[in-house]
């Protein structure tokens, strides 16, 4: 069992204090040569150790600045290596180096960062580097920055770089568009530069006390080299060649995804600092302190949409874990939120955690139906959230999986206050009925539906996704929108046609989930920043007051100043109600018996290298 769920972090760990006290005392975990290639670990006899289990959403591409989506977020971090990495034990949640040398020296008004990158840390053998061990460097990492930037590859992460205002590189990229030309990488821009061979810096226009949070981001700062660019160009997204545990070696789109030890992964041995009284953690770091990384050999995801065929291909040891236990099978998997004795029987272990995250809806700013700023726009957005029942969404679809949401900021997070209640959460038909009629949407011709206050038609249209999850959620939609006279409509369509329409405003409301990558409610915020429409804020929200209590916020450090402007944030969201936050969702992992130190850090994407496979315990309890 997990630890207890965390709903706060310590202010030095977001580095509200200066970075050398933040980090004081604080281990790396990681051990490296200073100028050679570690050696392969010792050829092997039999079956390789291989990690097994599905993602049920399918992953888009591996190349870190086209990754938009949480599944390819998670392979790319177990390929590519950003400079620093979450401690996999550490709580509260703590920054270390993973191929920066040193924790980044932090100037005192938050302006430059400067990082020095270990020497002797090698690529995955690649055709693109013609037979030579190509060497990761300080300009490895200014050039995966800069790619983001480059309006070809299309970043979903360019909003929170450009919002950052780091020198010359907004400007450089403006200047290239409007001239026509293609993104110039070895124009040197103020803000990011490689002073030497390992060392690259950082400067922003504005303070960023919370920047070095995306270095340890493999989206953001996945170390990616030029020629492999340069070689596969537009299929770059399907050749993926980093310095990190693993490489890809078989890929069948929307199907499997095979990755195997990188051979060239440098020396990393297992070094933990489990919380103290954790028995658990405390037992899995000592069995395995001084080991290699990463304990397994290979790691196959498959993708398995629906709900059924992937809890049966645990249940029939198909796969090794089942991330996520699908809602429809909590009852039968942890029944009162305890694993099922027939389960606990065949010594399967679970993991329960409280994701940093949010499942929410959003209502589209620009549509002539929900969006708007006039009373009776907002009045509508309210009415609807209001008549929502989201604990019967939690009891119903979710199986008690959740808890209700008073904010779109997530738990687990600086600046979540699990005391803060607010009209997001309320359920009150009344209440929603007596505003739609107070602000003219009546039932004019006497159908039982209401009409728009100019006298036309309201239909909402809702769009998700068919598999079954999904549709018990519409049926909630249904009911709930019946009991007040709104008329609501469904569009099905896969999940990545979704986004991409959603990105360019053409949906009216959709349903989404949103993670935090950094333990902090800005990644929250960012939803409702109003030069973040198309890429974060899929609701297209832009109100001048919100826009500048999110800017004065981004720029201090954490304090109760900061947490004041969070508050008011959170409150504007709450009053124009541009997304209505459903849930916070409680996620369960349960792993077969043969699986190995499994632990979960929610901030920790590159978390396969951790895991070990007992080949014998699975020959002996009926693995594969």
């Amino acid at each position: 069992m997990s630890r207890p769920l965390l709903l706060a972090l310590t202010t030095s760990l977001l580095l509200g204090l200066p970075l050398a006290a933040a980090t004081a005392g604080a281990s790396t975990g990681v051990a490296a040569s200073a100028t050679t290639p570690a050696p392969p670990p010792a050829a092997k006899t039999g079956a390789p150790k291989t990690l097994r289990y599905a993602f049920r959403v399918a992953e888009t591409a591996f190349d870190p600045p086209q990754i938009t989506d949480l599944y390819s977020r998670t392979v790319a971090a177990n390929i590519f290596d950003a400079p620093l990495e979450y401690a996999f034990m550490a709580r509260p949640y703590q920054l270390r180096t993973n191929t920066a040398a040193s924790l980044p020296e932090v100037s005192a008004d938050f302006k430059t960062i400067t990082v020095r990158i270990k020497p002797g840390i090698y690529f995955a053998d690649d055709p693109a580097f013609k037979g030579q061990r190509r060497e990761l460097t300080a300009a490895d990492y200014v050039y995966s920055l800069k790619r983001h930037y480059d309006p070809r590859w299309k970043s979903g992460a360019l909003y929170v770089l450009e919002n950052t205002r780091l020198l010359g590189l907004s400007e450089l990229r403006a200047a290239l568009i409007a001239a026509k030309k293609p993104f110039d990488y070895d124009t040197e821009v103020e803000g990011l530069r490689a002073l030497d061979r390992y060392t690259f810096q950082l400067r922003f226009a504005e303070p960023q006390p919370r920047f070095v949070h995306s270095l340890a981001d493999h989206a953001a700062f996945g170390a990616v080299a030029r020629e492999v660019v340069e070689a596969y160009q537009d299929k770059i997204g399907a050749h993926p060649v980093g310095t990190g545990p693993y490489r890809l070696t078989q890929w069948v789109r929307s199907s499997k995804i095979v990755l195997e030890r990188n051979p060239n992964y440098r020396e990393v041995l297992y070094d933990e600092q489990p919380p103290a009284g954790d028995a658990r953690l405390q037992a899995i770091a000592a069995q395995y302190k001084g080991r290699r990384l990463p304990l397994n050999d290979r790691v196959e995801v498959s993708i398995i949409e629906e709900n059924q065929p992937r809890w049966l291909s645990f249940l029939n040891a198909e796969h090794d874990m089942i991330e996520e236990v699908p809602y429809d099978f909590a009852p039968q998997a942890m029944p009162n939120n305890q694993l099922a004795p027939n389960l606990a029987k065949r010594g399967i272990g679970i993991e329960r955690y409280l994701r940093a995250d949010i499942a929410a809806s959003y209502f589209a700013m620009e549509n002539p139906v929900v969006g708007g700023y006039t009373p009776e726009k907002v009045a509508l957005r309210r009415a609807i959230s209001l008549a929502v029942d989201v604990d019967a969404e939690i009891r119903l679809v979710r199986r008690g999986q959740a808890m209700p949401a008073q904010s779109p900021v997530g738990p687990n997070t600086w600046g979540y206050d699990p005391a803060f209640k607010s009209e997001m959460g309320e359920f009150n038909r009344a209440k929603a009925r007596a505003l739609l009629d107070m602000h003219g949407y009546v039932d004019r011709d006497g159908d039982g539906w209401r009409e728009q206050p100019d006298g036309s038609a309201l239909t909402l249209e809702y769009t998700t996704q068919p598999e079954q999850e999904k549709r018990q959620l519409a049926e909630l939609w249904k009911k709930d929108m019946d009991a007040i006279g709104v008329r609501i409509v469904f569009k099905y369509a896969k999940w990545p046609e979704n986004l991409k329409a959603s990105r360019v405003g053409k949906l009216m409301m959709w349903g989404v989930g949103w993670s935090a990558s950094v333990p902090d409610a800005d990644a929250f915020l960012e939803l409702g920043y109003g030069p973040n429409k198309g890429q974060a804020n899929h609701a297209r929200f832009d109100l001048p007051a919100y826009n500048a209590l999110h800017e004065r916020q981004r720029l201090l450090p954490d304090g109760p100043e900061r947490a004041a402007l969070v508050a008011q944030a959170k409150k504007l969201m709450v009053a124009y109600m541009p997304y209505k936050a459903h849930v916070h969702r409680v996620f369960t992992d349960l792993t077969h018996p043969w699986v190995k130190g499994y632990h979960r850090n929610i901030f920790a994407r590159n978390f396969w290298k951790y895991v070990d496979i007992d080949a014998d315990e699975q020959q002996r309890r009926g693995g594969p």
